[in-house]
């Protein structure tokens, strides 16, 4: 499936995927001249904040959306970040050789079917015992999301447009990443699934993530109903999940958090 990604809504909505990405920036422990791989850089800037801890190190940015890495150049030029490059590049197409001492992803993979190929292409291009930190979604994420989404396409108003659809997230568990890593040479570090509470402030705020990354749906939609579709999502979760004293709609995450060693 092709993804069609709107850059600029996503570095609009996507508050939560930089929350996430900070807090795993946090476990990398960097002194300062690593040279690392950002493995669906996005928008760029978890990428920038990386090339500004790494002074005297290096930092790439890589993602299969060309509007992705055409907003991350832009809002991050090089002349201004000059540790920090960005290429269009799927994941599991990486080609660099024995590069970086670090591979690090964000929010990323679980929009991947084969990991396997990507560890074998990740593998390639560290350097020896070089260090890999992945965060995804894992097993179980979202489901209340996801239930919640199921519930409006079983209604004939809506199931007409999505006959044959296959939803795109690939939500893997740890015993799944224990092979892979083992089958591409890899030792296995910290491999942990980790539960969070993801708040949105408000309905705008709610559907603003669902219109940026759930947009494999909507888009199977006439434009003229896409936000229709999503207000009606939004309705249903919340009166399954009513909203806090604040205002704030929660949404349970569950993310597989995979560190390991090239060996």
């Amino acid at each position: 499936m092709k993804l069609n990604w709107n850059a600029e809504d996503y570095a609009k909505n996507s508050q939560c995927q930089l929350q996430l990405g900070e807090e795993l920036i946090e476990k990398l422990s960097l002194t300062g001249n690593e040279s690392l791989l950002d493995i669906g850089c996005g928008d760029g800037k978890i990428s920038a904040k990386l090339s500004k801890m790494l002074k005297k190190g290096e930092v790439v940015g890589i993602d299969a959306s060309e509007n992705m890495i055409n907003l991350a150049s832009k809002e991050f030029p090089n002349d201004k970040f000059q540790n920090l490059t960005f290429y269009r590049m799927d994941a599991g197409e990486i080609n660099f050789s024995k590069k970086f001492d670090i591979a690090f992803s964000n929010a990323c993979l679980h929009w991947i079917k084969e990991h396997g190929g990507v560890l074998r292409k990740v593998h390639a291009c560290l350097k020896p015992k070089g260090r890999i930190l992945f965060q995804m979604g894992g097993r179980g994420n979202v489901y209340e999301v996801l239930n919640t989404v199921k519930l409006v396409l079983d209604k004939p108003d809506w199931s007409k447009y999505f006959n044959n659809f296959v939803t795109p997230y690939y939500f893997y568990d740890i015993k799944d990443y224990e092979i892979w890593l083992s089958e591409n040479d890899f030792k296995p570090g910290q491999l942990e699934l980790i539960s969070k509470d993801i708040k949105y402030a408000g309905e705008e705020s709610f559907k603003g993530w669902l219109r940026t990354t759930w947009f494999p749906f909507t888009d199977c939609l006439p434009e003229s109903l896409r936000e229709t579709f999503l207000d009606e999502v939004s309705e249903v979760y919340k009166i399954n999940h009513p909203v806090d004293k604040f205002g704030n709609i929660h949404v349970k995450m569950i993310r597989l958090e995979v560190e390991a060693y090239a060996v």
